[in-house]
């Protein structure tokens, strides 16, 4: 019975630990031909995902067909404030090795190919 005592208080505390994360939050996209969108980043598992929550437009909510789709995957914690993982970019519906910088509420997203010789990075900021 302590075991299981035990086994309960630690994942509730490794639980608790990946909640308390800075990169844990609502993040604004940068600008992309006049649209962004709000980022939504999770635990998922024992690393982060970012969901697209609301998108805009011209300054005006819109319904993308983007909304709902994972955009930042399985970023794990690297320390420093530096994540790696995958990132998809919707304009052309592709996977890139992605890394994260944070910065407080700033955060550096970037994804890349041929070994990281190629990137594209973007500045998000936290919504809340």
């Amino acid at each position: 019975m302590r075991s299981i005592i035990l086994a309960i208080a630690a994942l509730t505390c490794a639980g608790g630990t990946a909640m308390a994360d800075p990169l844990v939050g609502t993040w604004q996209t940068e600008p992309d031909d006049g649209a962004y969108a709000y980022v939504v980043i999770a635990p998922c598992g024992a690393n982060f995902c970012g969901t697209i929550e609301r998108t805009f437009k011209g300054g005006s909510e819109y319904t993308s067909p983007n909304k709902g789709k994972t955009l930042v995957i399985d970023m794990a914690p690297q320390g420093g404030g530096k994540y790696t993982g995958e990132v998809w970019r919707p304009s052309n519906d592709k996977i890139y090795r992605g890394k994260i910088a944070l910065d407080g509420d700033d955060m550096r997203l970037s994804g890349c190919v041929a070994g990281g010789l190629l990137c594209s990075k973007q500045s998000w900021a936290r919504v809340n």
